[in-house]
């Protein structure tokens, strides 16, 4: 049996791995003042279909319960968010800032950096309308980033303004009906031909095509990367008004981040979504807001393709997943000391381990160096002294058992 098309299993160096992912997004999102919180993993299927129209639901893992309720496992995150910021907003001051690390499921074809499931960050600043809340959210997906060892010379977020092409669309007296339309080939230009976007655009290609060149200009841009310079972050943006973001809820500022060599898919992605909420509550709360996502399966690829990322990790996981301390027991008739030793060793906040079962000295100590222990305790004939031997130097000393916490402490940097 193998696991299903677009489904991951995670073992032991696996799950270390995505832990440590988890572990820097919730660090960083917590320095950013961010709270963390989750919702359901299945929501009724009404739900994405107000935000994104039926067309969504062919995308969805979506069926009828025991209850007869159309529901469906979340594709995304923002549609709960936007459902429970509704139900909640008057509990919270604001603005919220929130993040959230959802399992999602999307039924669409597997393909490289794209499965049917996947792990992703959400933050989200919520009531907050004004340039400074953009600034602190692109900066923070630049800070999760780097937090993995990445530099600028590894990647770029491409910073835009949807509301910059609202704007022309109105100038050139485009009708409101076909705003996505023309968004979307915008949007596309950069992965299609020239001559197809062209076809798309009609009679707006030649002025759309002179701001894709280099010649829009935008004060909203400029103040924002002011704020990123004032933050030294200006060396990871770059100013891109290609960039449109396909989904039509995004109301103002929009980016998304990639690998400077433009290897992968997009690393994360967002914007402003100022009526988002509104939509889905029936405009009975209204608030504006501001996020992106970002996924698990893209960044693992960036750090497995970049040395110093991927030697971060590596020393990373290491030190998650090696102990402190192996008890070695020599004597069986010591095994039942070195057991009571165990569990206070382990109440103290000590990574011990042990042979489950007798084996040779040899063998136990040979575990003990697989398993990165800093220190193996030697339970034997000089009971009711023990024998420490640091693994790293070789270096061996015999104490009082009764004096091994404290010994210990000065081994593994843990205070007694």
């Amino acid at each position: 049996m193998q696991p299903l098309p677009g489904f991951r299993d995670f073992l032991p160096e696996d799950c270390a791995f995505r832990n440590y992912i988890f572990d820097s997004w919730r660090e960083t999102a917590r320095r950013y003042g961010f709270v963390e919180w989750d919702g359901p993993v299945l929501e009724p299927t009404d739900l994405y279909r107000r935000k994104s129209g039926p067309e969504i639901v062919a995308q969805l893992f979506n069926f009828t319960d025991k209850g007869e309720r159309e529901v469906s496992l979340r594709p995304e995150m923002t549609p709960t968010l936007a459902r429970v910021v509704a139900a909640h907003e008057r509990e919270f001051k604001k603005p919220l800032k929130w993040f959230s690390i959802p399992q999602c499921f999307r039924y669409e074809k597997q393909q490289r950096g794209r499965l049917r499931e996947h792990f992703q960050i959400n933050c989200d600043i919520i009531g907050d309308d004004s340039l400074g809340a953009d600034v602190e959210t692109i900066a923070l997906c630049i800070d999760l980033l780097r937090a993995f060892g990445l530099s600028e010379k590894d990647f770029v977020v491409r910073i835009s303004d949807r509301r910059f092409w609202i704007d022309l669309l109105q100038q050139e007296k485009v009708p409101e009906e076909r705003w996505a339309e023309m968004l979307q080939a915008i949007d596309k230009s950069e992965r299609e031909p020239r001559e197809k976007t062209a076809e798309k655009l009609g009679s707006l290609s030649k002025p759309i095509f002179a701001v894709l060149d280099g010649g829009g200009k935008s004060e909203k841009l400029e103040q924002l990367a002011d704020g990123l310079r004032a933050r030294r972050l200006d060396a990871f943006m770059k100013i891109d008004l290609g960039i449109v973001r396909g989904l039509a809820y995004y109301t103002g500022i929009v980016f998304e981040a990639f690998d400077r060599a433009g290897k992968f898919r997009a690393l994360a992605g967002g914007g402003r979504y100022d009526n988002l909420i509104a939509q889905l509550s029936d405009n009975t709360v209204s608030l504006p807001a501001v996020g992106f996502a970002m996924g698990d399966v893209v960044l693992g690829e960036l750090i497995a393709a970049t040395p110093a990322a991927r030697e971060q990790a590596a020393s990373a996981n290491a030190r998650n997943r090696n102990i402190d301390v192996y008890l070695v027991v020599a004597k069986e008739e010591r095994r039942q000391d070195a057991l009571a030793q165990l569990q206070t060793l382990r109440d103290q906040g000590y990574r011990v381990d042990f042979a489950i079962t007798p084996a040779k000295v040899g063998k136990q100590f040979q575990t003990a160096e697989q398993l990165g222990a800093r220190a193996a305790v030697l339970f034997g004939d000089e009971w009711p002294q023990v024998t420490i031997k640091t693994l790293a130097t070789g270096k061996q000393v015999s104490i009082p058992h009764s004096d091994l916490i404290s010994h210990l402490a000065g081994l593994t940097n843990k205070q007694t």
